[in-house]
């Protein structure tokens, strides 16, 4: 009799633990990254008797989570591309738009500037058309510098945003790599696979890929190794490293990611952060907002310094010689903060139509110095000072030691500094040098909207900036298509795991129904064996 009650309560017990699992899949439904977990259940080891093996009931082996790796790394690898695309669409949707407004944008303000200058060309000695122009040129300015500073704010919130996300990074590390250790030694302890930390860790790991590309590296008794980008370690087990951001040596007003290790300091390129919301911001400040504020500041100092060489060669209403009418800002330049020399460098802009809208590095290697435009990494060397590289003319002073270096901004910040010279309407030079009060000058200054002056005298102040438009135009249209497709990516991969992990309430409420029926069912076995005992104990009384 003892037999059967065994059995009987072998099977009872299997059939509460497939109840107590059920119910837990149940209870964990909505829960974010949570996997179904099964009953492992075999048959107890026979007993050998004369009559043949006679089995002795069940047992549960372990309760085992519904987790594909493969799944899982699939996951993770479009979580961080999606996020990555969703990052730089949405940050240069907010360029395209304010660029792109035909009311209120750069291009009106132009336009509304040189038909002011075509007007007061009609009509020179007219005080009040005089008085439209100036108001025109600061209206220029003002949208000028309206546009520097939103593209200035949006590199603040890069910055932002960066030190947010390399914050969430590290927490995230120390998490997972805490997980790792009381995991290790869960199973090391003999007490089976803690599944509910397992999916606790892979739903760090997934909120982690949303930061930057992620891959993970299993490792034995359960712990991971997680490497990030293109392959820097941030958990090996319980330790980890950590990513922060620091001011550019170039440039204090933008912060950089580096990797923290070993108790050094390495500053990383975008090349090397890849994915997730880091690489998007990092992709998208390079790629088109440093791009977009030098193009319009190539447009500020084009129009600017030529409208300036024209207007000094007019005649005033008082009679004497134009002056300028903007104040042209000098390119931006930074020493590197790792400089150990007392070299300076100047640049002056002295030809419009041969400056690009690139930024330029001065390097001096101990033996020659040369300037690297960086847009396209061209090298000019060797360098003798004075010398004139695309429209700027570098000099030095000072002595450049081994390794030092500067970085030359011609155009960066033009639209922000510009400002109107003039502020008496009689000062415009719109005369000849024979008759003050004509429109000679006038009809050369109107005419410079539609000259070609600017890149190697191909394109004219409105061609550039439309170009710009609808360079930012054309790539927001393609990060669109972009991040909707890897967003469709990542459903479909959220729906496969979904499908292999997820709970099914059907499923769960199949299985409370069978479990219910093996427990009544051992139940009733352990019935009949104790009736079946009671009916010796009479037989022998």
């Amino acid at each position: 009799m003892s037999g059967i009650l065994s059995i009987g309560q072998s099977a009872l017990n299997a059939a509460q633990v497939g109840l107590s699992v059920t119910g837990h899949n149940i209870a964990n439904v909505n829960t974010p990254g949570y996997s179904r977990q099964v009953v492992v259940q075999a048959a107890a080891q026979a007993q050998n008797t004369g009559s043949g093996s006679i089995g002795q009931g069940t047992e549960i082996s372990g309760v085992s989570r519904t987790y594909n790796e493969i799944l899982a790394s699939q996951l993770i690898s479009s979580q961080s591309a999606s996020k990555a695309a969703d990052t730089y669409n949405t940050q240069l949707t907010a360029i395209n738009n304010m660029l792109s407004d035909a009311s209120a944008g750069i291009n009106p303000a132009m336009n509304n500037f040189f038909a002011s200058v075509q007007d007061l060309s009609a009509n020179p000695s007219d005080i009040p058309t005089r008085q439209t122009m100036l108001s025109n040129a600061q209206s220029l300015v003002n949208t000028l510098h309206s546009t520097g500073s939103r593209l200035n704010e949006i590199s603040d919130s890069v910055n932002s945003q960066l030190s947010s996300s390399t914050g969430l990074v590290n927490v995230y590390a120390r998490q997972i790599a805490s997980l790792n250790d009381t995991i290790e030694k869960t199973v090391n302890a003999g007490a089976g696979q803690p599944n509910d930390l397992l999916d606790q860790r892979d739903q760090l790991v997934l909120e982690l890929s949303k930061q930057i590309k992620t891959t993970v590296v299993p490792q034995g008794q359960g712990s991971y190794n997680i490497y990030i980008g293109n392959g820097l370690p941030l958990v090996i087990g319980v330790t980890t490293m950590s990513l922060t951001t620091t001011g550019s040596s170039t440039d204090p007003s933008r912060l950089e990611v580096a990797y923290q290790s070993n108790g050094k300091s390495t500053v990383l390129g975008a090349s090397s952060l890849p994915g997730g919301a880091i690489g998007g911001l990092l992709q998208f400040r390079n790629e088109s907002l440093d791009p977009a504020q030098s193009q319009i500041g190539q447009v500020a100092v084009a129009l600017a310094t030529d409208f300036n060489t024209q207007h000094k060669l007019g005649i005033d209403l008082n009679g004497n010689a134009g002056t300028n009418l903007f104040n042209v800002p000098a390119p931006a330049i930074n020493a590197n903060s790792n400089n150990t020399g007392s070299a300076s460098i100047a640049a002056t802009i002295v030809d419009t139509s041969a400056m690009t809208s690139s930024d330029y590095r001065v390097d001096f290697d101990g033996t020659a110095y040369s300037v690297t435009r960086l847009s396209d990494g061209a090298i000019t060397t060797p360098v003798t000072f004075p010398q004139t590289i695309d429209g700027l003319n570098y000099s030095i002073s000072g002595t450049m030691a081994a390794g030092d270096q500067f970085i030359v901004r011609p155009t960066r910040n033009a639209a922000t500094t510009m400002s109107v010279a003039i502020s008496d309407a009689r000062k415009l030079a719109i005369g000849s040098t024979t008759a003050p009060g004509d429109n000679t000058n006038g009809l050369l200054l109107a005419g410079l909207q539609s000259k070609t002056t600017m890149n190697n005298n191909t394109t004219s102040y409105s061609s550039a900036y439309g170009q710009l438009v609808n360079s930012i135009g054309n790539k927001s249209r393609e990060l669109t298509v972009t991040a909707a497709a890897e967003a469709q990516v990542l459903t479909q991969n959220t729906a496969s795991m979904q499908s292999e992990s997820g709970v099914n309430l059907d499923e769960e409420a199949a299985n409370l129904i069978r479990y219910q029926q093996a427990y009544q069912a051992a139940g009733k076995m352990m019935q009949i064996a104790s009736q079946l005992f009671d009916t010796l104990l009479q037989i022998g009384k």
